[in-house]
Order: C-alpha cells, then sequence, then structure tokens
C-alpha cells in the first residue's frame, strides 16, 4: 500500500495563472523543441474539484529531440523519470521550484495515446458540466473515504472514470 495524504479540494481560479506561469518557464527552456504544452488533468477543467496539482504535457514531434529534450529540461532543474509504466508518456521530477505551483510534468510525442486520452478527456469535461459536477462528487466521497490510501483513492474513483471514457469514446 503507497500512503500518500489525499487532498481534493474545489476548483480553484487560479490554476489557471499557475499554468501560464509554468508554461512560460517551460517555454524559456523547450524553444522551438516543443509543439505545444497542454494543460491537462482536473485542474485544466473549470469547476472540477481536484488535487492541488497541475497536470502538464509538453508536445514534441517524436522522440527524435527527446535527448535534446531531456537536457534542457535539466537547465530548470527537472530530472527524466522515465515513462513509469505508460508507453509514449515521459515523466519529469523536479526540485527548487517553490516559486510555482506543485505539478506533474510530462513530455508525450504528438502521436501518443495518452496525450490523445489527456485532451480527449479534458475537453469532453470542459463541455459537460454534468460530469464534471459527477465526477468532482466521485473524487471528493473517494478523498473522504481514503485519506491516506491513494491507491484505494484510485480505485474508488476507476468506475466513474471508466464510465466517463466510454461516453467520450476512449474505451
Amino acid at each position: 500500500m503507497r500512503t500518500a495524504k489525499v487532498i481534493v479540494v474545489p476548483y480553484d481560479a487560479t490554476w489557471k495563472s499557475a499554468f501560464e506561469d509554468i508554461k512560460t518557464e517551460l517555454e524559456s527552456a523547450m524553444g522551438d523543441l516543443s509543439v505545444g504544452i497542454e494543460h491537462v488533468g482536473s485542474t485544466s477543467v473549470e469547476g472540477m474539484s481536484a488535487k492541488p496539482c497541475i497536470d502538464i504535457d509538453v508536445i514534441i514531434r517524436d522522440y527524435s529531440v527527446f535527448d535534446v529534450v531531456v537536457k534542457r529540461l535539466e537547465t530548470i532543474g527537472y530530472i527524466h523519470e522515465g515513462n513509469l509504466g505508460i508507453k509514449d508518456r515521459e515523466a519529469f521530477q523536479y526540485s527548487d521550484k517553490a516559486h510555482l505551483q506543485k505539478h506533474h510534468l510530462y513530455v508525450c510525442p504528438q502521436y501518443s495515446e495518452e496525450l490523445y486520452r489527456h485532451i480527449t478527456f479534458r475537453d469532453f469535461l470542459r463541455n459537460h458540466p454534468e460530469a464534471v459536477k459527477r465526477y468532482s462528487l466521485v473524487k471528493e466521497k473517494a478523498a473522504r473515504l481514503f485519506p491516506d490510501d491513494i491507491d484505494r483513492y484510485m480505485a474508488y474513483k476507476s468506475p466513474c472514470i471508466e464510465e466517463l471514457y466510454e461516453v467520450c469514446g476512449l474505451k
């Protein structure tokens, strides 16, 4: 069992500007290596309750530039962790970023299925407020039930995610 404090809070409008601050720093290092930087995950959906951590996908053309991407991200304090078991989604950790909101950083080639899933689910939720409300309530309840167990939190909300994936064409 992985223990981690699970905190889900109501939507915070400052998450948009927090993403923009992180994006600006990433753009300065990435230059023309990225073809886009996307705010994904629950913090990217207005009205969605979420863990207060910004999820970001940096999109690259393909893996031919990945070694340079890793080096450029290292110059601003990011360390490559590998794909953590998810094909075509490379994770990065960081330290010394107290000036930025807590975030998860991923680099994906533009053809990545995981990137497609992130964007499709985000865009579906942005256009379906009833799904946002339902998913928010499930996440809030999961956090109350399992405040110290991230795995059980994830398992509790999984059926809701699967149903929403079905509706938006991801299943």
